[in-house]
């Protein structure tokens, strides 16, 4: 007789959530805290919401034998990143009734809210609906928020590539209502009226998954980095399909070997026509085979290492009843992001606003969110959120470009866009502390003020011009990419972080740890150093990450 696994509390949570619906409805009713009973907080995810508390008043809050300072993150779901100036007039509004006021543009190019109080759960999903903006599925172990390259002016064929971000993801969508009925109280259905969920079951995924699609050149959603990558194959002016990278991902764990992380690995070409039933098998060989006993290995990364690349290829193969063909040509040559203004074939203008870490306020003197607003009520521009954090007006028809330019101008966009360093322009960090739980160092609060003494080192080097890449978090965790970054910071306890170098400028390589633990000042030196070799002994155009590769100084 087989072995019988023993299940652990997320599955046993998911299994017996009655179609993710637990206990949510009784706590949301319970005012005698601010709070969550523990399952509920593992359902939310999926809901799009995570439980988190302000972890600069804990002491605070425990001297004084208060509760926590509870309050809950929610992020939407917005395949390929595009809203309308209607929707972002109310993601203002929401933010600065029910949230902390700071519009947080992610890595996977959505929003999220903070500080949410459990009150003000309902209201602000019911705002975001009347505008037909949610939720589902934003976090959570099933198909979370798809990414698609981001400027319109890129590719002729934005608009076609563009369209299969929103297939996938309806596509993947879990077929419960419980969203609708604990949320924006829609009459409960009778267990025999539920839906049946032929992808997702009772069950769910194992962990998390992520899908990126790319138009090459430009691989701004760092497309090796998720479980499938789709790399749009354009021959003769017209798409013909997609190259198939599967098994990208980021997360480790400090201390635990077993863990590490990977680039995406091409199965081969895929016509257009079969992609949709492509992807949606690829998810289901990783929902029958992933690992379900042990979260910290249960990404579709290490369960194409335990099964092998080939019997992965072959099960998709036999599921979907067609074969891959040899990969297509591609070639990626920029990762970042086009900033100010680009016009695209048909004639109509992108702008690309920098956000430094994606935090939309208006705060020192810079009234960012202000004058979005503004353009928003012009209702000339689309908004496009890019996977490195930053925000595109989009969409303009020549005759209103001078409009949303005088905007731009008036609150000191433009300025603030044109000015800054290309260091700059390629830095991301995570949210990190305050409020995320798992942080152990500073991310998004810390990583500006650093650049800030980087610079000085570039300019000594004569690199002020230089595009370095940068990337922050305060755990392990991986979101915000550090671990395919030319310079990534990976926090290790406050005020500590691993130094990992050598990623190429393009995002097919990983970067290593060089160093372990080291505080600002060792951070600053170590790069002073580096960067003095890199000034003398590069070659011709050679990146940072490159150079760094070359001269064999990672383990």
């Amino acid at each position: 007789m087989a072995e019988q696994k023993k299940e652990t509390l997320a599955e046993k949570v998911k299994r017996l959530s009655r179609g993710l619906r637990g206990t949510l409805s009784l706590s949301l009713k319970d005012e005698h805290t601010g709070s969550l009973r523990s399952d509920d907080q593992l359902l939310l995810k999926f809901h799009g919401m995570y439980q988190q508390d302000d972890r600069d008043r804990r002491e605070e809050r425990a001297a004084k034998k208060l509760e926590r300072l509870y309050s809950f993150m929610i992020r939407l779901r917005i395949p390929g990143g595009m809203i309308g100036p209607v929707h972002w007039e109310a993601l203002h509004n929401v933010a600065g009734e029910n949230s902390t006021g700071t519009i947080k543009i992610t890595t996977r190019q959505t929003v999220q809210l903070h500080g949410i109080l459990k009150s003000k759960i309902k209201p602000t999903i019911k705002a975001f609906d009347s505008v037909f903006l949610d939720s589902i599925a934003a976090c959570g172990d099933v198909n979370r928020n798809v990414t698609c390259t981001s400027n319109p002016a890129t590719s002729p064929l934005h608009k076609e590539v563009f369209g299969y971000a929103g297939e996938i993801s309806r596509s993947l969508l879990p077929k419960t209502r419980a969203y609708y009925e604990i949320w924006l109280d829609e009459n409960l259905l009778a267990e025999k009226e539920e839906p049946e969920d032929p992808l997702y079951k009772d069950v769910y995924l194992p962990r998390k998954f992520k899908i990126a699609i790319a138009i090459p050149p430009y691989n701004d959603v760092d497309l090796f980095t998720n479980d499938i990558g789709l790399i749009a194959i354009i021959e003769n002016g017209q798409l013909i399909g997609f190259n198939v990278a599967v098994g990208g991902g980021l997360g480790t764990t400090h201390g635990n070997p077993d863990t590490y992380p990977r680039v995406g690995t091409v199965f081969g070409f895929i016509p257009k026509k079969d992609i949709l039933k492509v992807v949606y098998e690829i998810v289901t060989v990783q929902r029958d085979f992933g690992n379900r006993e042990d979260r910290k290995l249960s990404r579709l990364k290490y369960t194409l290492d335990r099964l092998g690349v080939e019997f992965y290829k072959r099960e998709v193969e036999k599921r979907v009843g067609i074969s891959f063909e040899p990969a297509k040509d591609y070639q990626f040559t920029q990762r970042s992001d086009d900033f100010g203004w680009k016009q695209d074939v048909a004639g109509n203008w992108h702008y690309t606003v920098f956000v430094e870490n994606g935090r939309v306020c208006d705060e020192h003197g810079y009234n960012l969110k202000t004058a979005l607003l503004e353009v928003s009520k012009t209702r000339r521009a689309t908004f496009r959120f890019t996977c490195n954090q930053n925000l595109i007006l989009s969409d303009i028809f020549p005759k209103d470009k001078d409009l949303i330019e005088s905007i731009l101008v008036k609150f000191g966009v433009h300025r603030k866009t044109s000015e800054i360093s290309p260091i700059r322009k390629n830095s991301i960090a995570c949210v990190a502390l305050n409020t995320c739980s798992l942080a152990l160092a500073e991310g998004q609060r810390y990583l500006p003020s650093l650049i800030d003494k980087i610079e000085p080192i570039l300019g000594k080097h004569g690199l002020a011009e230089e595009p370095v890449s940068i990337r922050m978090t305060g755990c392990p965790n991986g979101c915000a990419r550090p671990y395919i970054s030319e310079i990534g910071l990976v926090g290790t306890s406050y005020g500590k972080y691993n130094l990992h170098l050598g990623a190429d400028a393009e995002g097919y390589r990983l970067n290593r740890k060089y160093k372990e633990d080291l505080d600002e000042a060792a951070i600053l030196s170590e790069l002073d150093g580096l960067f003095g070799k890199f000034a003398k002994e590069r070659n011709t155009k050679e990146s940072f990450g490159d150079y760094i590769n070359r001269i064999g100084i990672l383990n």
